[in-house]
């Protein structure tokens, strides 16, 4: 397969993939999708962003790890702990960042 023809499959599958995702925006009327649904649409992005980090909090290695082994898991308790507490995401990140290094220094 040479470079161009796969150049082409990726650039023609974003097409598709921009086109099927606009079209539900651009000729969609969202006031006339049933309360539950526009209700039950605001838990996608949290649902998205924890199936994105939890895999790599829990399972650095490929295997679920909750050992004080993998400082991940804990970090990102600090992480919650703090996004909870202040409702603050940057303070949250840079919690859970700190809380990951220092932990990584102590295991050395």
């Amino acid at each position: 397969m040479n470079d161009s023809l796969v150049w082409l499959v990726i650039v023609g599958s974003g097409v598709v993939t921009f086109l099927t995702r606009a079209s539900f925006i651009l000729f969609a009327d969202p006031h006339k999708f049933p309360h539950g649904f526009r209700v039950a649409l605001a838990f996608v992005p949290p649902a998205v962003l924890a199936a994105i980090v939890i895999p790599g909090l829990v399972s650095p290695a490929g295997g679920i790890d909750f050992s004080l082994a993998n400082p991940r898991w804990i970090a990102g308790l600090v992480a919650i702990g703090v996004a909870m507490r202040v409702r603050n995401a940057l303070a949250s990140i840079l919690a859970g960042m700190a809380a990951l290094w220092i932990l990584q220094a102590l295991a050395r």
